[in-house]
């Protein structure tokens, strides 16, 4: 058995080792990730380490094992579906559904995750854009770009966001910014490399350099 907090370090792992381009996470990364002192972190990383979650030495980075990267694709399978569930069939925004997702993703049954999968159509992305790990713990491969590497005059399909904070997500559909949407660059600003898009060949809509780093487009 695993408790909700080892199951969150082996989730936060293996999405930093994805960040990093499959490199070792440093205990100071976890820290930061977790708002946790680095003191409680190593504790933690020991745990794991003894439960053969983790490879684990101190002071240096951390990588998972077989095995705790089969957890952490379990949760966050569950995490995701959850998403769809609440997106789709519940009617939340996509801005509202992380923090319940989270608590619903340590529910340990196997049985429930395959209903809720087929009752979904078997999603591959969840609302965000991500996607979602099948039964046997593969993850679709998915190829994207962020907006602020694309150019002048190219257009390009929203697919997904790098930021899940509902101030982020809100500030997107503000500005009518969603999933599936065209974007043509129509100008970057020499000044701050803010950019100036249209949306869906109809609506002008300025974006800063921050905001377009964070959207993900093929």
């Amino acid at each position: 058995m695993t408790s909700f907090t080892e199951e969150n370090y082996l989730k936060i792992i293996y999405m930093l080792t994805e960040q990093n381009g499959g490199n070792e996470v440093s205990t100071n990364e976890l820290a930061e990730h977790t708002q946790t002192k680095a003191a409680s972190v190593s504790d933690m990383l020991r745990k794991l380490a003894e439960k053969n979650f983790i490879n684990y030495k101190k002071y240096q980075g951390v990588t998972l094992t077989k095995e705790g990267q089969g957890i952490a694709l379990s949760v966050i399978r569950k995490h995701r579906l959850w998403e769809v569930f609440l997106v789709e069939k519940l009617g939340f925004g996509w801005d509202e559904i992380h923090d319940i997702a989270e608590q619903l993703e340590h529910i340990d049954s196997k049985e429930l995750t395959e209903k809720l999968d087929k009752f979904l159509g078997n999603p591959k992305f969840d609302p965000h854009g991500d996607p979602i790990p099948d039964a046997k713990g593969k993850m679709p491969l998915v190829s994207t770009t962020k907006l602020s590497e694309i150019a002048i005059d190219q257009t390009v399909v929203m697919v997904g966001v790098s930021v899940h904070s509902p101030a982020f997500l809100q500030h997107l559909d503000k500005n009518q910014i969603t999933l599936g949407c065209t974007i043509k660059i129509q100008e970057i600003s020499e000044f701050d490399k803010s950019f100036t898009i249209l949306l869906n060949d109809t609506n002008t809509v300025f974006m800063s350099n921050e905001v377009a780093k964070n959207v993900l487009v093929q």
